[in-house]
């Protein structure tokens, strides 16, 4: 499933007709990074090296490299983070801006823009979130391993929408927009844990800053100042204040992405009666006034086509493949390093925690996110669209498994003790295997549309 945003296969459709190199190119290329298979195959392989790396003869290489502090001293404020740090606070707290963003276009315009459309995803996540952590605390009730509760209750978007990706048109379109507005919620659900559960002790002069630079960003916003170096400046303050404060930096992110305004400068009848005036004038210039006022007007013309895409649609067609292939990546290539000896997985097998990750992520979210629903359509609550049947809900439980990501971001926040961040994020790399194939076999040889051809209420 390719999904080039349509602004950027304008773009690319008068390079390709100019250039031959674009066209061989350029095009494709577009084509592969908008497609969430390939995506989560470099995610994939990025994992594949961190594991083979972290238990190589190599592996002390590997910590001592994610050990390194990095300094920034800018005078006002001075920020000291080890790589791996400025990893999990810096470069995701990028990935967690673009979950805002993308979490504010699903609100304000998408499958959660109305309690209708809202229904069957919103109970499908909270049941995904819910019973997964109800069944990891039944099993670690006590201890510091409680705190790995809101491990199994995250769902890895990029691969659970690549595992769907792989089945073509086996599978409807409306399940894609409901594993979609499900893993928004999902998003949601892990930033409120990490915001409330997972914070040190608070810094509220910290804290008051970061505020006060909320305040500022909203009024560059609500007066159309959209200077890009001053509102990154602001964003980047207020990640410092927001990671000095104690509340995790990236909340920050996620506050940042809800900030971003969503309307356009210009709408399009706006643009069009203000480009066909200049189009005139710019016509005239050619004939009588010469180069200066045709460069003037060529000027005009390219604010007034960025003016008719809003600031939150321009940073999320920018950033998410970025996103998806650098910052994701990334991560995984410094976080799933995990050790895969004998007496690791020896200890893994036998750990609690393990146990009740596996437990939550593999068992827990595909009876969350399927009884859920189907309790809610027996009260007349949600239905399933014409073309999805409860097999493919079963499936969408299934890959919501998949947590990997953000489960093992969370594992790193919930545990001090190295040995239980090894073993959770063994449990979190096993379930999400057995769920993410599970829910491939399941949508490839045995989903298939209602009989009905209606909505289905149970």
């Amino acid at each position: 499933m390719a999904h080039v945003p349509p602004r950027s296969r304008g773009s690319l459709r008068v390079q390709a007709e100019r250039s031959i190199l674009s066209r061989a190119i350029m095009l494709p290329v577009q084509q592969y990074i908008h497609t969430e298979s390939v995506g989560g195959l470099v995610l994939l392989i990025a994992t594949a090296v961190a594991i083979g790396w972290a238990n190589s003869p190599w592996s002390e290489h590997y910590h001592h490299i994610l050990e390194h502090h990095l300094t920034l001293n800018a005078g006002l404020f001075k920020v000291e983070l080890s790589i791996e740090e400025w990893i999990n606070d810096g470069l995701m707290a990028i990935f967690f801006f673009v979950v805002g963003l993308e979490i504010k276009r699903e609100l304000l315009f998408g499958q959660l823009s109305t309690p209708r459309r809202a229904a069957l995803p919103v109970v499908a996540a909270f049941g995904g979130m819910v019973v997964p952590a109800a069944l990891y605390l039944s099993l670690n009730a006590g201890g510091e391993a409680i705190r790995g509760w809101g491990i199994p209750m995250a769902t890895d978007i990029a691969f659970a929408l690549g595992a769907l990706a792989l089945l073509g048109r086996r599978v409807p379109l409306e399940l894609r927009v409901l594993l979609l507005g499900l893993a928004v919620v999902d998003d949601l659900g892990a930033i409120l844990v990490i915001a409330v559960a997972y914070s040190e002790s608070l810094d509220f002069m910290q804290l008051g800053l970061a505020a006060v630079l909320i305040g500022a960003m909203l009024l560059v916003n609500r007066f159309g100042f959209s200077h890009a170096p001053i509102t990154a400046a602001l964003a980047f303050l207020i990640w410092v204040a927001v990671l000095k404060s104690g509340v995790h930096a990236t909340v920050a992110g996620v506050l940042i992405g809800a900030l971003t305004p969503t309307r356009a400068t210009f709408s399009r009848e706006e643009f069009a009666q203000e480009s066909e005036g200049l189009l005139a004038e710019y016509r005239t210039s050619l004939i009588i006034e010469g180069d200066n006022r045709t460069e003037t007007i060529l000027g005009e013309f390219e604010e007034l086509v960025k003016g008719t895409e809003s600031p939150l649609e321009r940073l999320e067609r920018m950033i998410h493949p970025w996103s998806s292939y650098v910052i994701l990546p990334v991560f995984a290539l410094a976080n799933a390093g995990i050790e895969l000896s004998t007496d690791a997985i020896r200890e893994a097998a036998l750990s609690q925690v393990t146990l009740g990750v596996v437990l939550g992520l593999a068992v827990g979210k595909v009876v969350g996110i399927t009884m859920f629903p189907w309790l809610a359509s027996r009260f007349g609550l949600t239905e399933l669209p014409n073309t999805v049947s409860w097999t493919h809900v079963i499936g969408v439980g299934l890959l919501g498994g998949i947590g990997f990501t953000v489960a093992i971001f969370i594992a790193n926040l919930a545990f001090i003790d190295p040995l239980l961040v090894n073993d959770a994020k063994i449990g979190i790399m096993g379930a999400s295997l057995m769920a993410g194939l599970a829910g491939y076999a399941l949508l490839r040889f045995l989903a298939r549309p209602p009989a009905s051809g209606g909505g289905s209420h149970g």
